[in-house]
């Protein structure tokens, strides 16, 4: 074999010696003399002998590389002292399966030779009685009483010793189940939690100091706009998946705000709603009314009212409430808009956050954007604006809709407020270690460049939070849940109908106001372009397909 490896077959001299000597066998360094062989006279000299070299140590290399691959398939790899988690934990459940069959085999095979014990004395007792030995079958018959004697002791306790064992058994299996159940719960938590990357950013100090930089804001606002005609700034509320403990992503977390907007003395508003279908949703209106606002007592010239004052003479006074923010007599979002941005930024110079922090305003047209930093830290805070409908939870705000054109004096209905006290009622009323906004965070992650929105994925997540017990969302269901999710998604896609959590829902919790008409209307569907655009529906059920497929993906390996 060292030959053939040392590739030493092309030398005449180290052919068999079957072959014949050649004439430089004795100078061979190898083998200095030269073998004898009894048959080396009588063969002739072959001249195929440097052929059969070549073939020879071509088989020698086949032989070599075979070798040497079946050594790099087969040899075991190296790995460290210390096994990753993952390997640990599978380890520890494969050990714990192959302990329980080793058991189960032990038990049959105790029960397997006390049959074949049976069975060998009972021919031992034939044997016996065809013979006709008496002794023997004495003997045979004292030794299988014995052994009936020591079956039964076994198996015939005193009920008392049989119950005792009975209930140890049971301990024994619901320990066991308990302990198996823990085992799988730790390794589903490890595979959670470290191998899916959660977003890290701190939502709850991110909400709390955007609700201290808003009421700096506020308070500044007032002292502005005080004895003015236009509307008063109230203080503001968090509102939006910041605020209700869940991000979809940790990159472009928005805090947004609902800055609530009650009237100026001598102004009131009037809700008209949208009639005319052309926008989904329910839609509104502003009209905002002068009222009179002049001393009951004396009707003075010099007292202003924006009611008996004649128009040439509203007109020359300086800018206020209707030629400013209002479009004809209904008040204008856009304006509204643009209003806010001059009242944070003349506001802002007076607030105790501007000697650390920078103020960047971002463009928008329907709301007031902005963005604070320092030094690494960053807010970036959206501030919407509304008015409330009655003394209930629903505003009509600034909130862009879906539509491809909004008009700028339209006003849709936002649920926002009710939707986070919802969430603050269910994180009251869950388990601490509940994982329903784990199961909406990673939903929402898994949407990036697929046609559905989040909040599509955030009003199926309500949905059952509305029909599913609080204590079926712990992390051993997680799984089931985000199944749960995707089964209401592709249900609602062949139905081509997602109703509105909010709106027409007559199980609310009470402590969450809504208006009667809201509670008894229609719920829109936000699956209305799926009913009127086949193609549409089509893509939309290929992307529920790929999102199904993303969400195992993050699920069994984190990405």
């Amino acid at each position: 074999m060292v030959l053939l490896l040392l590739g030493q077959w092309d030398r005449p001299c180290c052919l068999p010696a079957a072959l014949g000597p050649c004439p430089s066998c004795s100078t061979s360094p190898l083998l200095p003399f030269v073998l004898p062989s009894p048959l080396a006279p009588s063969l002739p000299f072959i001249p195929a002998q440097p052929l059969l070299s070549l073939l020879l140590q071509a088989m020698a290399a086949k032989m070599f590389l075979l070798v040497f691959l079946q050594t790099l398939i087969q040899y075991p790899q190296m790995v460290g002292d210390r096994l990753d988690e993952d390997t640990r934990l599978h380890m520890e459940l494969r050990a714990e399966l192959l302990d329980r069959e080793m058991t189960r085999l032990l038990q049959e095979l105790e029960q397997s030779s006390l049959e074949r014990s049976v069975r060998a004395w009972g021919a031992l007792l034939w044997a016996a009685l065809q013979q006709g030995d008496f002794w023997a079958l004495t003997v045979v018959l004292g030794l299988l009483l014995w052994l009936w004697f020591v079956c039964r002791r076994r198996s015939h306790e005193p009920d008392n010793n049989g119950q005792e064992e009975e209930e140890d058994r049971e301990d024994h299996e619901d320990a066991y189940e308990e302990e198996e159940e823990l085992t799988f719960e730790n390794a589903l938590r490890w595979v959670l939690v470290h191998l899916i990357k959660w977003p890290v950013q701190d939502l709850k100090r991110g909400c709390k100091d955007t609700t201290v930089l808003m009421e700096n804001f506020t308070f500044v606002f007032g002292l502005l706009l005080s004895d003015s005609s236009y509307p008063v700034p109230q203080r503001a509320i968090g509102v939006g998946s910041a605020f209700e403990g869940w991000s979809p992503r940790e990159e472009d977390v928005v805090y947004t705000v609902l800055v609530p907007l009650t009237p100026s003395p001598g102004h009131t508003f009037h809700l008209e709603m949208d009639t005319s279908g052309h926008i989904p949703g329910r839609n509104f209106f502003i009209r905002v009314e002068p009222v009179c606002t002049c001393p009951r007592e004396q009707q003075d010239d010099n007292v202003l009212c924006s009611l008996h004052h004649p128009e040439e003479q509203r007109r020359n006074e300086e800018p206020n409430f209707l030629n400013t923010l209002c479009t004809g007599s209904y008040l204008d979002v856009e304006k509204t808009a643009r209003w806010f941005y001059q009242l944070v930024r003349a506001a802002w110079p007076a607030l105790p956050q501007s000697h650390s922090w920078q103020l960047v305003l971002l463009p928008s047209s329907r709301c007031c954007k902005f963005k604070v930093t320092r030094g690494r830290k960053s807010l970036t805070v959206e501030l919407l604006f509304g008015v409330q409908v009655g003394n209930s939870d629903i505003y009509v705000s600034s909130q862009p809709t879906e539509a491809l054109f909004t008009p700028s004096t339209m006003w849709p209905e936002t649920y926002t407020m009710a939707e986070m006290k919802f969430f603050r009622h269910i994180a009251n009323q869950a388990p601490r270690d509940s994982w329903h906004l784990k199961c909406l965070q990673l939903l929402a992650c898994a949407l990036v460049g697929i046609g559905f929105s989040t909040y599509m994925m955030k009003t199926i997540v309500m949905h059952l939070l509305n029909t599913i017990p609080l204590s079926g969302w712990h992390m051993r269901h997680f799984r089931r849940r985000l199944e749960d999710t995707m089964e209401y998604l592709r249900g609602s896609l062949e139905e081509k109908r997602l109703d509105h959590f909010v709106v027409g829902n007559q199980t609310f919790p009470q402590e969450i106001l809504l208006p009667t008409d809201v509670k008894t209307a229609e719920p829109p569907n936000l699956f209305h372009r799926l009913a009127q655009d086949p193609a549409a529906h089509t893509q939309a059920m290929r992307e529920y397909q790929e999102l199904w497929g993303r969400i195992e993906r993050i699920v069994l390996y984190g990405q």
